[in-house]
């Protein structure tokens, strides 16, 4: 293969995972090739097939997807009935659908025109939204689909085409920094071995870089080899698992197994390689990434549920109205003696004929629905879905929510879920990378038993101010990132005259050697950095260079360290044999690497987790074991993250026989492939040699602390889902202030002497029954200690074992019961089902809303599983969202719940003065208003300022919402937006129904309205109420507003002002169209002063009511953001003794964060307390 690309820097691209096996015969065993050509795994690839040729083995690209990608929800022919569809599946929609329809009957009060043009504008507007969110989306389906990627088309000449024209089989070929285009097989690459490096960052967030290794039979293909390239791949069906690939490669008469270190995936990118070459084997819907990204569930806020009840209930009035009207009107046309004269009952229609008075109930109870149809706020789900879309602009440009280091303001990928924010009772939150930063520091380690490193941790800081006790403050913080450590006994080559050398020298050599880091060199000052696939592994090479052993060079089959002789005190350069990485994964907990130094010996080089690497170890090697558990306990404590480092000298013939059976364990392709690996490297990691323990801190996010704290002064309850150990896990609650002296602890684990002892019988069934009677009790137990200290703030910790049968559904309620009882609760050692059913159970059991927060792929299922998932899409954008939570408190939702409220009232007032009308006029069907009167109050004169509501006012300002974040409580306990308050509203609107129409009656009639004495026909009536009515609804709305803005003026006066603005339009038109209105304004109401004066009259008199509880309540009975109101406006806000009378009447007490810590150590007697009944 040509050498042409590569780069000095980059002389490392010659690693492997495991060593490279020979291709097998095609008589190979067919047990290993059991899987292949059984269900789900039928795919068959022929790669590079010409045009010419035909299908071999029955395959056929042209029965596989195409690779075009649509992400969008509608297409051009599903776009009207699939999006009409969707409109008229609201009940409020299809209501108006059916009154429109009968507004061509005779039975409408009204002209069909008037009906149906506010429906196809409510019904427009949002279908033109949805239109504009799709065609985005189509948009962005149109630049993926025609990305240019170079396909091989014969004669080994490759030509660009677009991804959507690529099909199973082609070859491509992909340069450095772009993305794959389908789900290929990597063939070869532009470095010697066939090594790539990519970036996955688009499938599960993480940066670190992956490295992927074609086969070895094809390694050394180049453009020239390509044109007489054939194979037949024999693989898995398409599914959505991204981390396993079962196959077989057919080449030159042999077959050679396929894993997923050949596989890259669709939406990856190429790094640090300049081009490799590979063969398509899932295209579009079929790749991996897509199999992936189903729809998320769909998600409808609990708000937006009841809203729909709240509907339920206005028809449920709105039937009632028209059915008492219909039988009062039944009862005066039947028993009608010629008191209504003017109606003519001896030459009626059916509509007012006394004989067929049924008929006429019938009909009447028709046009009731008709008439009083207004009652339900037509404009409500629109208006809703506009503040949303607006609120969701706003919390994009929060620059709170922005994070200048990476440039990462707040996204909000749906505005559905916006009013849920200010509800959440629950967070789920992982800790890496989410409470902490996930930038790995080596700050202490253990070596021979004796520790090393004076660094203080975030936590020990925490932990000497909660016992009182100093800590070094002045320490200075190392400039290499990924290394903090302080200890001059072996820092500067001191180690080298220091105790037992010779088991440092061990020590450091092992980080230098056991890993996958990458070095990279600067070719003009030399300096070498490191790309690693985890921070840990970055920090452990980075500190064995600080020591002295400095990883300079990897090939294939060797790596290059400059080592410090301690013999000649002077560094060396020495080269180790690569013969095998056995690489770390969550069920092995470890990591171990095979290697032979320059003197001949056979080395197995080992590190992993305590919880299985002491159980390997020899009697010989367990010389420092005591200490070194000691040890790492100490750092676990103190927060940091620990591994123990072992070794051991294989012997030849022991290492044959394992290679033997590795290579056999490693081409099987069998789906079980991984657990006859694991198998096999069982027997070779034991009796290792300890040599110490490593110790690395993962630092907590600026303002977590202070984050939390306020999250729990809002009632909030918090729960840490962790993969550590739980005493890790324990102190970064403490640092975090989820846990505090004094709080006493309920502990669940399986860690015990009489399960150990079980567990070394082997029997699994029996196992399992004593781990379940031990969790049923412990859980019991903490139960009974919840119920007997209710009033003490308790937390809980349980371990992953523990989890898993707390989980089963025999016991899980019981579990909810002691968890939900609990102030916090540590969830450690949790697998990602573990995490995902966890917030299942929160959700489900507590019926109240869940959010969850997480970093990385393995916390998808919990983000799902919640009513609100927020991802953080690798490192960068960790401390935004950690500011997004912070910035919970400051989400308006106070103003979207009370603009609910008021659309209902305005629609019951404005109906219910239209019913009174009627009542008054015999419930003959007349309406009070004219026909356009009625279509455009939702539509045009009420709606805007509602918008402007929810989308600018606030209660209470964000400083004052930090200030006092019990505000939040309001939202949680759903005070605001309880049927009280509903029906509050509801009544509100009736009371002003009522004074607006009995006083606009009383006071035009009988008397001469004008100069000339005409009285007020209905017509001046009609537009009396209706001018009424908009003021009145109008200055309700700013009543209600606590917060001015330009805008929310220009929409509240600027909708009384376009009234009559409509008034002198529309009664200009000719009266056939303008019919009642016709010059009512300009000839009769804006010439007569009484006009006004009722209309000054009236709205005063009824908005006086409101006015009145208001200032009550305000005064006497204040809620908690009008408590807050009351400071701002009265200038306590420095006042402590005030302030502490406001937090008082918070409706959950704060039992962690800072601030409860706090106020424990100002109640000496009750952690008193808490201590003695421990």
């Amino acid at each position: 293969m040509k050498n042409t690309g590569r780069k000095k820097k980059f002389s490392f691209s010659k690693i492997y995972s495991f060593k490279r096996g020979k291709g097998q015969s095609s008589s190979s065993s067919k047990d290993e090739q059991s899987q292949i050509g059984g269900p789900g795994f039928s795919r068959i690839v022929v790669c590079n097939k010409g045009a010419g040729e035909e299908e071999e083995n029955g395959s056929s690209v042209g029965y596989y997807a195409k690779n075009y990608v649509r992400t969008t929800k509608y297409t051009g022919a599903t776009f009207l009935p699939k999006s009409l569809f969707e409109q008229f599946r609201r009940v409020a929609n299809f209501f108006f659908l059916v009154t429109g329809v009968l507004s061509f009957t005779a039975l409408a009060p009204y002209s069909a025109v008037s009906a149906i043009v506010p429906l196809v504008f409510v019904i427009g507007a949002t279908m033109v939204k949805e239109g504009i969110e799709d065609w985005r989306r189509k948009q962005q389906d149109i630049e993926v689909n025609n990305r240019k990627v170079k396909v091989h088309e014969g004669s080994g000449k490759f030509s660009q085409t677009e991804w959507k024209n690529l099909k199973v089989g082609n070859i491509v070929k992909v340069e450095k920094d772009e993305f794959f285009p389908a789900d290929l097989i990597l063939l070869s690459s532009s470095y010697e071995n066939a090594v790539c490096y990519v970036e996955t960052m688009n499938l599960d967030g993480e940066t670190n870089l992956k490295l992927k290794q074609a086969l070895e039979v094809t390694s050394s293909l180049n453009e020239e080899d390509l044109k007489d390239f054939r194979a037949t791949i024999k693989c898995e069906d398409p599914n959505a698992n991204l981390y396993s690939f079962v196959g077989t490669m057919e080449f030159e008469e042999q077959q050679h197994p396929l894993s997923p270190q050949q596989l890259l995936l669709r939406d990856s990118k190429l790094r640090n390689t300049d081009h490799i070459y590979g063969a398509v084997i899932f295209t579009g819907h079929d790749t991996k990434v897509i199999q992936n990204s189903t729809e998320p569930p769909s998600k409808r806020s609990k708000i937006e549920k009841k809203m729909d009840k709240i509907v339920y209930l206005l028809f449920g009035v709105l039937f009632l109205m028209a059915f008492v009207g219909s039988v009062y009107f039944g009862v005066v046309t039947k028993n009608d003696s010629g008191r209504r004269w003017y109606l003519r009952p001896d030459d009626a229609n059916v509509f007012f004929d006394p004989k067929r008075a049924t008929f006429a109930a019938v009909f009447h109870f028709l046009t009731a629905l008709l008439l009083y149809s207004y009652l339900i706020p037509i404009s409500l789900y629109v208006s809703i879905e506009i503040v949303k879309v607006l609120q969701s602009i706003f919390i994009n440009q929060d620059v709170n929510m922005y994070y200048e280091e990476t440039d990462k303001p707040a996204r909000t990928r749906t505005s559905n879920l916006n009013e849920e924010l200010g509800q959440v009772d629950t967070i789920l939150s992982d800790k890496t990378g989410t409470l902490t930063c996930n930038s790995m520091e080596f700050i202490k380690c253990s070596i021979a038993g004796i520790a090393y490193g004076y660094g203080v941790t975030e936590v020990e800081k925490t932990m000497a101010k909660r016992k009182g006790s100093p800590y070094n403050s002045s320490q200075i913080r190392s400039t290499i990132k990924g290394f903090n450590f302080d200890d001059e006994r072996i820092m500067n080559g001191n180690w080298v005259n220091g105790p037992r050398s010779d088991v440092v020298e061990k020590f450091f050599r092992l980080l230098a050697i056991c890993h996958t880091a990458i070095p990279d060199i600067d070719e003009n000052t030399g300096k070498v950095t490191y790309e690693a696939e985890s921070p840990d592994e970055a920090a452990f090479v980075i500190a064995a260079k600080e020591f002295g052993f400095e990883f300079f060079k990897r090939t294939q089959t060797s790596v290059h360290v400059n080592e410090l002789c301690p013999v000649i005190g002077e560094s060396v350069k020495r080269s180790y044999k690569l013969l095998n990485i056995i690489e770390f994964n969550s069920s092995r907990k470890r990591m171990s690497v095979i290697v032979r130094d320059e003197e001949g010996n056979l080395l197995l080089l080992c590190k992993g987790a305590d919880s299985v690497m002491f159980e390997r170890l020899a009697e010989n090697g367990r010389e420092y074991e005591n200490e070194t558990r000691e040890h790492v306990n100490e750092y676990a404590d103190a927060g940091l993250r620990t591994l123990i480092l072992a070794y051991r000298k294989l012997g030849e013939q022991e290492y044959n026989l394992f290679e033997e059976k590795f290579l056999e364990a490693k081409n099987s392709v069998s789906v079980d492939r991984g657990a006859h690996i694991d198998e096999v490297t069982e027997e070779i990691e034991k009796d290792l040699i300890l040599l110490g323990a490593t110790a690395v801190e993962d630092k907590l996010q600026q303002g977590v602390p202070e984050c939390i704290d306020k999250l729990a002064q809002a009632g909030i309850k918090i729960w840490v889902l962790t993969g550590d150990k739980m005493e890790t896990a324990i102190n970064i609650g403490y640092a975090c202030s989820l846990l505090r002296q004094g709080m006493k602890q309920i502990t669940i684990t399986l860690d015990k002497p009489e399960i150990a002892a079980l567990e070394k019988t082997g029997d699994n069934d029996v196992i399992a029954k004593a781990s379940k009677q031990s969790v049923v009790r412990q859980i019991t137990e903490g139960k009974n200690q919840v119920d007997d200290l209710n009033s003490e703030a308790l937390a809980l910790i349980i371990d992953g074992k523990s989890l898993a049968y707390a989980l089963d559904e025999d016991v899980k309620k019981l579990f909810l019961e002691l968890a939900i009882g609990c102030a916090s609760v540590i969830c450690c050692r949790s697998s990602p089902k573990q995490k995902a059913l966890v917030t299942r159970l929160v959700k489900e059991g507590t019926k109240k809303i869940t959010l969850a927060i997480g970093d990385g792929a393995n916390d998808v299922g919990m983000l799902q599983e919640a009513d609100i998932g927020i991802g953080i899409s690798g490192v960068e954008g960790m401390q935004a969202v950690m500011s997004s939570d912070i910035a919970i408190a400051q989400f308006r939702f106070l103003e979207r719940l009370l603009l609910i409220c008021y659309f209902f009232y305005k629609n019951v007032t404005f109906g219910f003065t239209v019913f009174l009308y009627e009542a008054a006029a015999s419930f003959s069907g007349q309406p009070a208003y004219n026909d356009w009167f009625l279509s455009l109050y939702n539509v045009f004169f009420t709606s805007l300022p509602v918008i402007a509501m929810g989308v600018f006012d606030q209660d209470v300002s964000a400083t004052y919402c930090l200030k006092f974040p019990l505000l939040y409580q309001e939202g949680m306990q759903n005070v605001l937006f309880s049927w009280r308050r509903i029906i509050g509203w509801m009544l509100n609107g009736v009371c002003s129904a009522v004074i607006i129409f009995f006083l606009c009656v009383k006071t035009l009639s009988p008397q001469g309205f004008n100069k000339q004495g005409k009285i007020a026909e209905y017509q001046i009536l009609g537009a009396t109420m209706y001018t009424c009515v908009v003021w009145v609804v109008n200055c309700q709305m700013a009543l209600a507003i606590s917060y001015f803005t330009l805008i929310q003026h220009v929409f509240i006066w600027g909708g009384v002002a376009a009234w009559y603005l409509f008034l002198l339009a529309y009664g200009a038109m000719p009266p056939k169209i303008s019919t009642t209105g016709y010059k009512v304004f300009v000839e009769t109401l804006a010439p007569t002063p009484f006009f006004y004066l009722v209309t000054v009259f009236v709205v005063v008199s009824a908005l006086v009511p409101y006015f009145a509880y208001k200032a009550v309540q305000m005064r006497f009975f204040p809620m908690y953001h009008g408590m807050i109101q009351w400071i701002r406006y009265e200038g306590k806000i420095e006042d402590p003794g005030y302030c502490e009378i406001v937090r008082q009447r918070s409706i959950r007490p704060t039992t962690v964060g800072l601030t409860a810590r706090s106020l424990a150590r100002t109640s000496p007697l009750k952690d008193n307390k808490n201590q003695r009944s421990r």
